[in-house]
């Protein structure tokens, strides 16, 4: 397993961390009432749903909030969403995934399209940059529950491929696969995560300046703000004094 890498200055965080709380709960909750749609409502037979439950958990989403979302999908309510992927590029080629959930997919397409036109991107075709990036499954937890060598050995005897450790957390990844059955030998190992989720990790990424990172940042922000979009993934790379900037 690899040590510390600069993932920690790759992984853009801002959008969720400083979104409105409503529309992120909003989201959390589409997600929450499709994966119960899909599988059986309880998290502990369902792994989409576990998994659901435990991000919006992870982001301070109220309990009532999450068995609403739970029950309007055993109750037959709500929208039929389909899942869509977008890709595209932003500012000096960066590439950017788009994930949504939309009960229309025409509006969606030319929301997401005139988005990152107006935002100094453009879309790309289906594959056009998902080839850089691998899908994995991502498991945070805090310095809090041991050091390096203890949370490595923990991940290893889960069934983890990596683990980078640096500053006051320790990121885990694993196959998207096993994340669910990763999770929770790690959960009785370590306790509860500060958040589990399936990522698009880059394995090839774009370095930005300032300019282009506040361009970047724009795009983003602009298309986690539609209320179908549920995450957007990007592969940039910025150095400290850039990050430090912004």
């Amino acid at each position: 397993m690899a040590g510390h890498s600069k993932w920690a200055n790759i992984q853009h965080r801002k959008g969720r961390q400083d979104a409105v709380r409503a529309k992120l709960f909003s989201k959390f909750s589409k997600e929450i009432t499709i994966a119960a749609k899909m599988g059986d409502p309880d998290p502990d037979k369902n792994p989409r749903l576990r998994l659901a439950v435990k991000e919006a958990k992870s982001q301070s989403m109220p309990k009532d909030n999450i068995e609403r979302a739970i029950k309007k999908a055993i109750g037959g309510e709500g929208d039929d969403y389909e899942e869509i992927r977008y890709e595209g590029y932003g500012p000096n080629g960066v590439a950017v995934i788009v994930e949504a959930m939309t009960d229309n997919r025409n509006r969606t397409a030319s929301n997401v399209r005139s988005t990152f036109t107006k935002n100094g991107g453009n879309l790309g075709e289906t594959g056009s940059v998902a080839f850089m990036f691998e899908r994995k499954g991502e498991i945070v937890y805090t310095s809090a529950v041991g050091d390096a060598d203890t949370v490595m050995m923990a991940a290893i005897e889960a069934g983890a491929e990596d683990v980078e450790s640096a500053g006051d957390e320790h990121v885990i990844y694993c196959a998207a696969t096993d994340l669910n059955e990763v999770s929770t030998a790690l959960e009785a190992e370590l306790g509860e995560s500060e958040s589990t989720k399936l990522i698009w990790k880059p394995g090839t990424t774009t370095e930005l300046d300032l300019e282009s990172m506040q361009t970047l940042m724009k795009l983003v922000d602009a298309l986690e703000d539609d209320d179908d979009v549920q995450r957007v993934t990007t592969n940039f790379e910025a150095s400290d004094e850039v990050m430090a900037q912004l």
